[in-house]
């Protein structure tokens, strides 16, 4: 005999979605981090700067704004 379904079927989420949700995030941050590395290193070198400027200001703002977006998609909606 199956378990007995909840009463409401669309809130229930196995844990298995929820794994996947949030293990799609944590890919899309690393892939925006590992971008904007690579991106702010190119324009370091392009401009010759003795500082690595872009190196560290283009991650600053990728993963600020990925956060952004994460918390507007996490949240929950009445």
């Amino acid at each position: 005999m199956p378990p007995p379904l909840p009463p409401d079927k669309k809130k229930y989420r196995s844990n298995a979605s929820y794994l996947m949700q949030y293990s799609g995030l944590a890919m899309q941050l690393l892939a925006v981090l590992g971008i904007t590395v690579y991106l702010g290193i190119k324009a370091d070198g392009w401009l010759q700067l003795s500082f690595p400027l872009f190196a560290w200001l283009l991650p600053l703002l990728g993963l600020t704004g990925s956060w952004i977006r994460i918390f507007k998609d996490t949240e929950k909606k009445p």
